[in-house]
Parts: C-alpha cells; structure tokens; sequence
C-alpha cells in the first residue's frame, strides 16, 4: 500500500501508519521519525549552524534553501521566502527511494537522507551545490534494520545516527573527512513490546537524537514504550546502554525534543495522543517522566482519533509546538516552571490532512508544516510575543510528504 493509498487509521478501524516491521516503508505508508528543526538538540536543526547565503528575490524579498523528504518522489529542492515563507521549487533528485527524513550536517553543506530501496534500510549522503542541486557523495550505507525511519548527525560532525522502524534497533556511521557516510560502527537491537497488540507487538524505534552538548544520545521507542540513553562512543562510534526512561503503558512515545537551556526534554506520544515533560539529568543522562497531558483541546478527541507526530520547541524555549494528524492541526504550548510543564494554549489547522512533520526556520519567524496525505507544505508566521501562529498564504502543493528542512 503506497502513502498515496494509504487511508487514515481513525476512518477504517485499521492500525495506524506505523504497524507493520519487517516491510519496506512504501509498502504501508512509512513513518517519519522527526527531529524538531527550532530545537538546538535535533538533528535537522544542525542546518541552523551555518545557513547558506541569502539570495534576493522579486521585490528584494530573501530567499533560502528548503528541502522536502517525499514518499515516490526523491528529495525535492525549493526556496523560501524569509518573510512570507512561500515556496517556490527548483529542482529534484529521484534516484532515492522514500526519503522522508532529512538532516544537515553542521557545516550546512552536506545533505543526509534515509533510503529504503531494499530490505534493510540505508543512509547517504549528498553536497549541496548552487541553488540547492544535491550531488551523491559515496554510496548508501546499510543501517542494518528494516524501515530506517530518522537519523541526526551527532553535534562533534563525525558520526551519523539512524533508527529502523521495523527492525526495531539504532546504529551509528563514522562520517569521512568531506562528510560523505562511512561504516557502520554501532549497533543496537531492542526488544520487548507494548499492550496495544497491532502496534506494539515488537520493538519499532522511531528516533535517535542527542541532548543539545552531545553527551549522550537518545532513542524513542514507539514499540517499547520506553526511551533509551546511549552514551557514543565518538573513538570506535559504538553504542553503549546507559538507561532506559518508561512511558504511560500503551502511549507510543515517538519523537523528542529537549528544552534549549532547562534540563527537560518533550516527548509527543502517538498512541494516547498526549506529550510528556521528562526531567533530564545531564550528569547521567538519565531522563525522568513528569507532567503529561493532551495535545488536542478538551473534547475534540472524540470525534477523530489523534496521533501526534512531531514536536519542536522556539529557540528561546518559551514554545512548544506540536503536530496533531487525525486533528489535523498544529497544537502551540507555552512553557512554565522553568521548563518542568507545559500548557496547551490553542490548535489550529495545518493547512493539510496529516501532519507528518514541522519545522521552524532558522530565524524563528515561520514553521512549517508536511502534510503527508493533503501533499502540501504549508507556511506560518510566528509571532515572537505570544508564539501564535497565523497562516501565510496558500498551502504548497507538491508530493506525499515526510519532512520539510529549511536552511
């Protein structure tokens, strides 16, 4: 079943669009593992470190590099205006299969992609030339289990992270001298399940990121219910178990982003369609479950069911923003007690049907939004007092999609 197919969990009575392990991703649908662009913590948001040189528009308007991660459509290449956040598309590169994540490295000029070409997953790398055109750089790598779903370049730029999905395991790559992805060095399997039988039979890890220093990485594990910390060994690139952090029984913890400053992390829960506040110790790298609450307003949930997908936090850590699919919205939450809770202060719609992903810019002044199934990407101002997003002109059209990355 191609993500072009694929219908809506909560309309057929079917297990949602994570289900099935041991499948390549296009044939259910996929599932993208995010790292919150607006986060210093997420992968993606590396690109924040050195954004390519702005290039004026009609009107003198700004523009900037952003690329989409599609199911059946390869890695599509667009700019942005700054202020309005309207895309417009400049090129593609197709000879990808299902690349529906993405991340930058540090130096802003290498690209890395997921590829689920064959029955495990795999990386790759690509530089990024004038206007965006992206170029292989050295082939794709296995990561060693089914349905790679994310990866994030470790903060030191010498190591690449994954996490497969359907294999239920993470592993680590060295990263060569111009960028381009090497050996695997690091491989872990997890194992247990959940209660809920049609989606946590098994271990399907989601996302693997780092807190904002790079300490220790971090694996989220829709499967399990559990969040897993790795310290990384950044001589020989293993992975070595440090602790395990469990969520509510049956909540799906699938994406993560720590607070930039206060020792917490924010993990969005896709199967009881909560976020949690996670107290962090940074000494340990040991995370503590606190707060949890709903990500859709009291009562909506009774109309659709939700499932949260990603979540990303204002560089100030002052917001919270999260992805609703099924509510099809984009839930914002102010920040208290210092970090320690969250508050729900509105929804509004995400200018398309599924949510798979969001991102800030790197200035803060839009997000965007994936819409997997309504094929759009679409723009928001942020305002800088109160958060409050405000939509910015027609959605975009374009492929099914799984990330929107700009730089």
């Amino acid at each position: 079943m191609s993500p072009h197919t694929s219908q809506h969990p909560e309309r057929t009575g079917t297990p949602g669009p994570d289900t099935r392990s041991g499948l390549g991703r296009r044939a259910f649908v996929g599932v993208l593992g995010a790292a919150a662009l607006g986060a210093p913590a997420s992968a993606a948001s590396a690109a924040h470190a050195s954004p390519e040189p702005v290039r004026a528009g009609r009107g003198g308007a700004d523009l900037r590099p952003v690329f989409l991660g599609t199911y059946g459509n390869g890695i599509i290449t667009c700019t942005y205006d700054t202020t309005t956040g309207a895309l417009t598309r400049q090129s593609a590169f197709t000879a990808v299969t299902d690349p529906s994540f993405l991340a930058v490295a540090p130096g802003g000029k290498v690209l890395y992609a997921l590829d689920n070409a064959g029955r495990q997953g795999a990386v790759r790398a690509f530089t990024i030339g004038a206007g965006g055109a992206l170029t292989p750089l050295g082939p794709a790598r296995s990561t060693g289990g089914a349905n790679v779903t994310h990866l994030s370049v470790h903060p030191a730029g010498r190591h690449l992270l994954s996490a497969n999905y359907g294999g239920g395991s993470v592993a680590a790559h060295a990263l060569t001298g111009d960028g381009g992805v090497g050996a695997r060095t690091g491989f872990v399997q997890h194992t247990g399940s959940g209660p809920d039988p049609s989606r946590q039979e098994g271990p399907h890890a989601h996302q693997i990121l780092t807190d904002p220093k790079g300490s220790y990485v971090f694996a989220v594990d829709l499967g399990t219910d559990k969040v897993y910390t790795y310290r990384l060994d950044t001589v020989s690139g293993a992975l070595r178990p440090v602790s395990e952090a469990r969520s509510v029984p049956g909540a799906g913890p699938r994406h993560m982003v720590f607070h930039p400053t206060a020792p917490y992390a924010y993990v969005a829960n896709e199967l009881n369609s909560t976020i949690s506040v996670h107290a962090y110790d940074t000494a340990t790298g040991a995370l503590t479950r606190g707060q949890s609450l709903p990500t859709v307003p009291a009562g909506s949930g009774r109309a659709v069911r939700n499932y949260p997908a990603e979540v990303t936090v204002s560089a100030d850590g002052r917001f919270v923003y999260l992805s609703n699919r099924g509510h099809e919205s984009v839930a914002r939450f102010s920040v208290t007690g210092g970090g320690a809770e969250l508050r729900l202060l509105d929804t509004v719609p995400s200018g398309g049907s599924w949510p798979r992903h969001l991102s800030l810019s790197p200035s803060g002044a839009l997000l965007f939004t994936a819409n997997q199934y309504g094929n759009t990407v679409a723009a928001f101002t942020v305002d800088r007092d109160s958060g409050a997003l405000t939509p910015s002109g027609r959605p975009f059209a374009t492929s099914s999609l799984g990330c929107v990355l700009p730089i």
